[in-house]
């Protein structure tokens, strides 16, 4: 690794580059059964588990017509797939919509990029379970600007059209963001991306336009980017992606890295990095980085992950693989790994109208069991206070941090999991590298950032935020 680290430092001053802070979103609000809903949302998977959440198959009729002219024109009729809820568990087959306040539709981290010539600056969640580079635009409507940091192509020198191309994401409740495409020049970090494709929003379903951020920024491969030309697929490159086929950097920086901490460890700062590593946070763990070979088939950071312990107790989960994705806040894990986790912590049950497993506030760090999940051949310990995510609406219970994937072949290393390593996305190798970051002192107080300790705070939009961020620092050191 002394090579590589001597190489990156080396393009690390020649380029200057430097952290991308990550900026806490005060408006964020934590709330469990909402984060779950929005995975069940987003990944459309089944639960296992009991609760006013599930995903049902209508039919939807396409050309309807009197009788006597189907035969003639060829009416037809499709199943599509719809998350619903019920307001009881005795409610047999009603069901209702959902809508966006049944779900969270905000970031708990966003970070500050660039686009275009002169910059544009736009606060944007960095997603490695995403593909696509979306944002909010003067494509959009008057209102659907307001309180975002707009990205005008028009203003900058090296935009470019991209005829035909557009866009769309669509979610099981029927939310969607969509719109067309430009070619233009993306800088974070202090790298500049050049000819990156920039998916301007045009329409933004209430779930999308809720959010503090104005965008995404999508960290995982290609192949799944939304992007169509004409009708037809034409998946475009991620800015990582792009920053590689450039050139960018070279081979041994072909990597971006990121350390998240909790909204309850005051002094640390999470951040993000392009083209090199924090040397200084691998020395502090004390050991080496380990590799784990990803499987990017399908376009996301798959890992094997094969055993956890709880209390020191070994699960053997053989073929069992995992996402790591900075996009989810909670970790999904199997319904056997998750029950036995829980029978571990003292007064913990399982809660229909939650949808997940509580326990109560009055448990200590002490109380809790140990829990280690595998990435690759190497188990790694999760915070105990990432255990306990958000406080219930009865502020009596924890919501944990980690809960059923349901249906899903797969499990979910999200935040909860990723706050308690320090992660290196080695995409040029297709390989994910960690070391522990634990912190000296486990704090299971209520977060500052709206879990509802506190009441709630004023709301503030990304403007401001952007404003108030220029104002104290434009970059972490690096």
């Amino acid at each position: 690794m002394d090579a590589i680290y001597s190489a990156q430092e080396q393009i690390k001053q020649d380029l200057g580059l430097s952290k991308v802070k990550v900026i806490h979103n005060q408006n964020y609000q934590r709330h469990g059964t909402k984060s779950y809903v929005h995975l069940l949302n987003r990944f459309g998977f089944q639960p296992t588990k009991p609760g006013p959440y599930f995903h049902i198959d209508r039919v939807k009729q396409h050309g309807i017509l009197p009788e006597g002219f189907k035969a003639a024109l060829g009416g037809t009729a499709r199943t599509e797939r719809a998350l619903v809820k019920k307001a009881d568990p005795g409610d047999g087959d009603g069901t209702a919509e959902v809508t966006a306040e049944d779900q969270q539709n905000d970031s708990m981290y966003i970070c500050k990029v660039g686009i275009g010539n002169p910059a544009q600056e736009l606060l944007v969640d960095f997603d490695t379970g995403s593909a696509d580079t979306w944002v909010c635009s003067t494509l959009q409507g008057k209102s659907g600007q307001s309180g975002h940091n707009i990205y005008d192509p028009k203003k900058s020198k090296t935009f470019k059209k991209m005829p035909g191309k557009t866009w769309k994401i669509q979610y099981g409740d029927g939310s969607t963001a969509s719109g067309d495409c430009v070619s233009d020049t993306l800088t974070l970090g202090g790298l500049s991306i050049k000819k990156q494709t920039i998916e301007c929003a045009s329409e933004l379903s209430k779930q999308f336009a809720k959010g503090t951020s104005d965008g995404l920024l999508g960290l995982a491969w290609g192949k799944i980017n939304t992007v169509k030309d004409s009708g037809e697929k034409d998946p475009q490159a991620t800015p990582v992606e792009n920053m590689i086929k450039q050139e960018d950097i070279p081979k041994e920086s072909e990597l971006f890295t990121s350390a998240f901490y909790s909204s309850r460890d005051k002094k640390a700062e999470s951040f993000y990095t392009f083209g090199f590593i924090d040397q200084d946070l691998v020395k502090k763990s004390g050991q080496d980085i380990h590799w784990t070979e990803v499987d990017n088939s399908q376009g996301f950071w798959s890992i094997s992950s094969e055993s956890c312990s709880i209390n020191g107790e070994k699960i053997e989960l053989s073929g069992n693989n995992a996402i790591a994705d900075t996009g989810t806040t909670l970790a999904l894990m199997g319904d056997k790994v998750v029950e036995k986790l829980y029978d571990q912590i003292p007064g913990a049950t399982y809660d229909w109208s939650n949808q997940g497993y509580i326990f109560p506030i009055t448990v200590k760090a002490d109380d809790m069991p140990e829990v280690k999940v595998a990435v690759g051949d190497q188990e790694w310990v999760i915070q105990k206070e990432d255990l306990a995510f958000a406080l219930t609406d009865d502020k009596k219970n924890w919501y944990g941090g980690i809960q059923s994937r349901g249906t899903m072949p797969f499990d979910i290393l999200g935040d909860t999991f990723l706050k308690s390593v320090y992660a290196v996305w080695d995409q040029g190798n297709k390989r994910l590298g960690l070391v522990p970051k634990i912190e000296d002192t486990q704090n299971l107080d209520p977060p500052p950032d709206g879990s509802g300790a506190d009441g709630e705070k004023e709301r503030i939009n990304s403007v401001d935020i952007l404003s108030d961020d220029a104002k104290e620092t434009e970059v972490v050191p690096a």
